[in-house]
């Protein structure tokens, strides 16, 4: 069982050929957008109608409870990026810190954030796009906009954002990043526009009883999860994304300031964000009314009769949801990237062009993987699973900080995280909290999914590790 605890060096680019070696491209405002782009996304546009559902106007709690959770996760993330700045994230610091058996679990768990995600937001992409052309009188067929499970063939949209995502990826990180900075000033001018047109139609009355079901989550008598916790662990999947600028290390100029800026910087906007547009939500308009619909604030909009402005929020949707597929798809071609540098997977999808921008290989299987889920596959309860494996990331990054302030205390670090001993158990004992309030099936899910993953490992993996043919 030696191969379970086998750690690769702490300086793990140190012992990289160079060839294998993204190129320094990012600095710091690059990294606040792709933060940025790959938390405010979806589900401000949707959760918030979910998460209301739940706990009633203290969903801006649910929001707030989310944040301080990534904000402890987000000062760790910082720490160790600024450690160890290579590709890979939780993934990487595992490796080094806990070993390859706990490794490869967290690389497996970040599919379920990544990957998956990726396919539910091109899903969700669809839907709005096919909404927009339908209004326009062009109507799609049937066969053509959703998968076998809804009685169609193919979800052509959803493959097609996919496929020109996946393009841009190919050309560059500083390219894809670029692109990213401009959709995120689209998304937050969209929000402002909703702020600025709620902020005076605030109603005092909306706002209570502020929690009428409670804290905790529970089931209610009619078989309804409720409480501000239950909407918390949904709306987590809101906050995806600034663990992705952390997968970015390598091919960051300043690592020890702009990682620090990206993560924790991008954490605290999309957070105040979040809250300032939940609460002009529930203030605005009944919670009760809003709460069922799949777009909560276009619906909020067309009811305080901005019909335009609706229109506007869906069209903001619409052009800017792709950087929420971009970041999630850069953090995971990141992530098997470094798993095929370390023989974990197969060692050619870490082949690099004489440009070293870009793994092509990895981000063209990432694509079509990300393509055929959005195309073909019902992503409803494996999106689900995103949470679980987001947190059970949190928890491993916290773990890896606490050992090695005992294991290696003198070792220089860049940022350290404040109160670590406070912040790290605390966010990992919240991450369980959170574990706690999935549902079931959910848990079932993720344990299958582990399973399937440790197949391959012992199958596979174990004898293809470059610490293996080391020995």
């Amino acid at each position: 069982m030696t191969f379970w605890t086998r750690r690769k060096a702490l300086d793990a680019l140190a012992h990289v050929d160079q060839s294998r070696q993204l190129r320094k491209t990012l600095s710091w405002p690059h990294l606040v957008a792709l933060g940025i782009g790959g938390i405010i996304g979806t589900g401000i546009y949707t959760l918030t109608g979910i998460g209301a559902e739940r706990a009633g106007p203290a969903v801006i709690l649910a929001f707030a409870a989310c944040g301080i959770l990534c904000a402890f996760a987000a000062l760790t993330y910082a720490e160790m990026a600024t450690m160890m700045p290579a590709a890979g994230s939780a993934y990487t610091y595992t490796y080094s810190v806990l070993g390859e058996g706990l490794a490869w679990i967290i690389g497996w768990s970040l599919v379920l954030e990544y990957a998956v995600t990726c396919s539910a937001v091109a899903v969700g992409w669809s839907g709005y796009m096919v909404g927009l052309l339908e209004s326009m009188g062009i109507h799609l067929p049937k066969e053509l906009i959703a998968g076998p499970y809804a009685g169609g063939v193919v979800n052509l949209p959803a493959i097609v954002i996919t496929a020109l995502v996946t393009a841009l990826l190919a050309k560059g990180a500083k390219e894809s990043a670029t692109v990213n900075i401009a959709l995120v000033a689209i998304k937050i001018i969209a929000l402002a526009v909703f702020v600025g047109l709620t902020v005076f139609s605030l109603v005092p009355e909306n706002f209570t009883p502020f929690m009428p079901y409670g804290f905790v989550s529970h089931m209610d008598d009619a078989g309804h999860v409720r409480g501000v916790m239950a909407a918390a662990a949904i709306v987590f999947f809101a906050f995806f994304g600034f663990d992705a600028v952390s997968t970015s290390a390598e091919e960051v100029k300043n690592p020890g300031r702009d990682l620090t800026i990206g993560i924790l910087g991008s954490m605290v906007i999309s957070t105040i964000i979040y809250m300032i547009v939940a609460a002009c939500a529930v203030g605005a308009w009944p919670f009760a009314e809003f709460a069922a619909s799949g777009e909560p604030l276009a619906f909020i909009l067309r009811s305080l009769n901005h019909p335009g402005a609706a229109w506007a929020i869906g069209a903001a949707a619409i052009v800017a949801l792709p950087s929420v597929i971009l970041v999630m798809m850069f953090g995971q071609t990141r992530v098997f990237f470094v798993m095929s540098r370390d023989g974990l997977l197969p060692r050619g999808l870490s082949d690099l062009g004489p440009d070293r921008r870009s793994p092509v290989k990895v981000t063209l299987l990432v694509g079509l993987f990300v393509a055929l889920f959005g195309g073909f596959l019902p992503l409803a309860t494996i999106a689900e699973l995103s949470n679980a494996g987001t947190l059970a990331a949190f928890i491993s990054v916290s773990v890896c900080v606490m050992v090695l302030r005992v294991t290696k205390p003198d070792m220089p670090r860049l940022f350290r995280c404040p109160a670590v001993w406070v912040v790290a158990p605390l966010a990992v004992i919240g991450c369980l909290y959170f574990l706690y309030s999935l549902p079931g099936t959910t848990l079932r899910n993720f344990a299958i999914w582990h399973v399937i993953g440790l197949v391959i490992y012992l199958g596979y993996s174990r004898r293809t590790s470059l610490l293996n043919k080391a020995v």
